[in-house]
């Protein structure tokens, strides 16, 4: 790892909590670095700054939470090249892309593979902290949905075979009676299993439940 990375992630490290949000400045300027870095911690993010693509990605851990601006053009690697990296690895990293004014194609390039934003040199400090509120208020509806995901899973752990049954059908949409008929079972017994459906999976309404069912990648049962 170069000096330079080892340097920005001993600072990540030895800052606030672990899984706190961190605004990663992957550019070839020492200039910009400073500048971005400087601006963003005035207002309170936790940043990394990192000298090229290859030193962020050999730093780079996928537990880490927040965002990604990157420069377009660095010797190394790209910003672009850099955000296909990043995709190949399943990331869910929010990337905001810096560009010069001769990179936007290149910059709609990235939009279209999955960047926040993209923003043109020279840059305002507000065009800069409006695109990083974005990017994480993006980062933390990811964490949300991962980590509903996670409990969902858990819960749906708990069901009997029959419970599951039941809960595949009510994600279809099947009145008690039409699962009763399905299941061959009386439909004051797909009412019990129901409940017990809900109070397993800590659903407090039908639509809660199949939002946990869909977030649990629970798989419809027959048509």
């Amino acid at each position: 790892m170069a000096r330079g990375a080892t340097a920005a992630w001993r600072l990540l490290d030895s800052r606030a909590m672990p899984d706190a949000p961190t605004v990663f400045i992957v550019d070839d300027d020492e200039a910009v670095r400073d500048s971005l870095r400087t601006l963003l911690e005035v207002e309170g993010y936790r940043t990394a700054p990192f000298g090229s693509g290859l030193d962020f990605l050999e730093a780079f851990d996928a537990n880490h939470r927040g965002c990604l601006l990157a420069d377009v053009r660095m010797p190394d690697m790209s910003g672009l090249d850099l955000q296909e990296i990043l995709n190949e690895r399943g990331s869910t990293l929010p990337v905001i892309i810096i560009t010069g004014h001769g990179d936007v194609p290149m910059a709609v390039r990235a939009m279209k593979a999955g960047a926040i934003d993209f923003i043109e040199k020279p840059f305002s400090d507000t065009a800069i902290l409006d695109s990083v509120r974005r990017a994480l208020a993006a980062a933390n509806r990811v964490s949300a949905d991962r980590n509903l995901a996670v409990e969902a899973e858990t819960r749906l752990q708990t069901l009997t075979l029959r419970e599951r049954q039941v809960l595949e059908r009510l994600v279809l949409g099947r009145a008690n009676k039409v699962i009763a008929f399905e299941l061959n079972i009386s439909p004051r017994t797909v009412e019990i299993h129901r409940a017990r459906v809900m109070e397993k999976m800590q659903a407090d309404s039908l639509s809660h439940l199949v939002r946990l069912a869909l977030a649990a990648r629970v798989q419809p049962g027959p048509g």
